[in-house]
């Protein structure tokens, strides 16, 4: 189906009933969100070197993967999964899961000629993928209970006061950042995106308001960069590290997360209010974000590794040259042909490792493409 605008989400075409009219909005927003992903990532070494370089980094980790994993509940279910269900979470991510930390194990002995095959481990970007699967698992249990969206910020805030809680299946970093995934599940049963219009064409007020919360935000980047550089702020976007490890073990650590997830929450609404409403370039491309995240770490790797980025490497010209080749990067990887060369990795679906139908006792189960991705893209 192609990416087409619409008046409303959510409403049938004329003809073809039970079929959904795609809303371009969430396609740009996906679009923005991967070219923010892929963007920090790529400055992440000229951190170290240049307060510009921190600020833009700054300025994206504080929203970027929350406003994802919004995006990504938005789109999920609550109710008991289905066997096809279940089957997507084996097909759609812990396959891709296994194979991409297989690759990974590989190229980091060619590179770097250490072999640590630890699939407890998520290298680098896989983390989200793991942390999608146990959202999805956790949300039916989450659903059952009154105010699952506060439970689930008591869980963030709280998991950073356990340090025995770490990155092992990412599930500090997944327990972290459950608050913006339940929030996305719960915007879509309260209908407020619907009910507000939200994906409709905003007004030049709400518009400005937006653009002043994210100039505010950063203006206090770059007025307090040495107090964000000293403290690490970085790492508090991580949600992956306890209280004790960032250095801060005081009771009231606790508040500063709380801070920072209405800080994201804020700064996610600011971005959607400026995201086009209408079909764009980068509709099309919105398609694919998975793609686009699962294949992105190794085109910076070798990049990163190089050392040409960092220590004199590290002028304005470098970051903005950085910054424009995300998005060269980001389109590339969600083209056609990217697509179809690495869908097998992406997208693996192999009809031999599931029971036949008649054993099962679940009725005939579809192994082939999916219409959506993880995060609920549907792919056209």
């Amino acid at each position: 189906m192609s990416a087409t605008s619409s008046p409303a989400p959510g409403i049938p075409r004329p003809g073809q009933a039970g079929q959904k009219e795609r809303v371009p909005f969430w396609d740009n927003a996906r679009f923005v969100c991967i070219a923010f992903v892929v963007a920090g990532h790529a400055i992440q070494r000229l951190t170290y070197d240049s307060d510009n370089a921190l600020i833009a980094y700054l300025f994206i980790y504080a929203f970027h993967m929350p406003a994802f994993a919004i995006i990504s509940g938005y789109f999920s279910k609550a109710g008991p999964p289905s066997a096809r269900q279940m089957q997507r979470v084996i097909t759609d991510i812990l396959l891709p899961y296994v194979i991409m930390e297989t690759i990974w194990t590989v190229l980091q002995f060619i590179v770097e000629g250490s072999l640590t095959l630890n699939p407890t481990q998520p290298s680098w970007t896989l983390w989200f993928l793991l942390a999608l699967g146990i959202f999805r698992l956790v949300l039916p249990y989450l659903a059952l209970l009154r105010w699952p969206l506060l439970w689930a910020i008591v869980f963030s805030v709280g998991v950073g006061y356990l340090s025995n809680v770490d990155s092992t299946f990412s599930l500090s970093r997944a327990i972290g950042i459950m608050p913006f995934f339940v929030l996305g599940w719960k915007l879509k049963e309260w209908g407020l995106v619907d009910r507000w219009r939200l994906v409709e064409q905003q007004t030049a007020l709400v518009r400005l308001g937006a653009v002043a919360v994210l100039a505010i935000w950063g203006a206090v980047l770059v007025a307090f960069i040495d107090v964000w550089r000293a403290m690490d702020l970085r790492f508090w976007f991580f949600y992956d590290d306890s209280y004790e490890g960032l250095g801060e073990d005081q009771w009231w650590a606790g508040a500063v997360r709380l801070l920072l997830i209405a800080l994201a929450m804020l700064l996610t609404a600011a971005v959607f209010v400026l995201v086009p409403r209408h079909e764009t370039w980068m509709t099309a491309f919105g398609q694919s974000t998975m793609y686009v995240y699962l294949l992105h770490s190794f085109v910076l790797y070798p990049i990163r590794e190089s050392g040409v980025i960092g220590g004199e490497n590290s002028s304005l010209t470098w970051l903005l040259g950085l910054l424009i080749g995300s998005v060269a990067i980001t389109v590339l990887l969600a083209s056609p042909w990217v697509r179809r060369l690495t869908r097998p990795l992406i997208e693996p679906k192999p009809a031999w490792l599931f029971r036949p139908a008649e054993e099962t006792k679940t009725g005939p189960l579809r192994i082939g493409p999916s219409r959506t991705d993880p995060t609920g893209s549907r792919r056209g």
